[in-house]
């Protein structure tokens, strides 16, 4: 069985949510987490974790909402945090494809949060690496780095610092150097997900995304590791279940 440990799940996204989550069950995704980014998004996903079993959550402010993130928004993360099925706090991170005014600022009040509750983080990089590294090595925090396309010395990193690596549906297209760093990290510092609807794995990109295609990542990562499928579901499902704690 599969855990995919960073999805967006989402009434725009999807026509029939009860379908999505019955097609995902089919095949064979145990539990997906889903992200809530924004205000809105939280407060969607907090009614999918009350209404499925197999949804659990994090919540945090993508960078891309940082002009709009206030702290009575920082106030009303940590007052949910106390609800079950909250795993972790996420995405949050750094995107410097976005303004950079105040996301430091917004990162690191979320890592606060984070180790206050003592809860994992989801971390999004973009363009913006040796901040995110410098900027978290300031807590003392565990994590995921989500959707990791960068190079196997950063890989390498991270795995120092104790994070593991969320690898998607990019290590299947035909252009990406991912498949070469994920041929010489550990099997032990990675995690799937799909990052859906985003980021459609090979042979079903341009479509939308849903948990259901994490057999096809998981399948090419299988391959490149040379185990088979049922293994690399076992182990990468033991790592997402040694981070995030699934009995909340």
């Amino acid at each position: 069985m599969f855990i995919d440990t960073h999805c967006h799940l989402s009434k725009e996204d999807y026509d029939d949510i009860d379908k999505v989550i019955m097609e995902d069950k089919e095949a064979e995704v145990d539990k997906i987490v889903v992200s809530g980014c924004s205000r809105e998004a939280i407060d969607e996903v907090m009614t999918f974790k009350d209404t499925y079993d197999m949804v659990y959550v994090t919540i945090g402010y993508h960078p891309e909402y940082v002009d709009s993130v206030t702290l009575k928004d920082l106030d009303y993360l940590k007052s949910l945090l106390g609800e079950k099925k909250i795993i972790g706090i996420g995405e949050i991170g750094l995107d410097y494809h976005y303004t950079k005014d105040k996301q430091i600022w917004l990162f690191e009040e979320q890592l606060k949060i984070a180790e206050e509750f003592k809860l994992p983080v989801v971390i999004h990089s973009r363009d913006a690496t040796q901040d995110t590294i410098n900027t978290l090595k300031k807590y003392n925090v565990k994590g995921i780095i989500h959707c990791f396309s960068g190079s196997l010395e950063t890989a390498k990193i991270y795995i120092s610092m104790g994070f593991l690596l969320g690898i998607g549906g990019v290590v299947t297209f035909k252009n990406s150097k991912l498949k070469d760093v994920v041929k010489e990290i550990p099997i032990d510092s990675i995690v799937l997900e799909t990052d859906s609807p985003y980021l459609t794995p090979v042979p079903y990109r341009g479509k939308v995304n849903s948990s259901k295609y994490l057999e096809y990542i998981a399948k090419f990562i299988s391959d490149i590791k040379n185990i088979s499928v049922e293994e690399l579901a076992e182990i990468t499902s033991k790592n997402a279940s040694s981070l995030f704690d699934f009995n909340k």
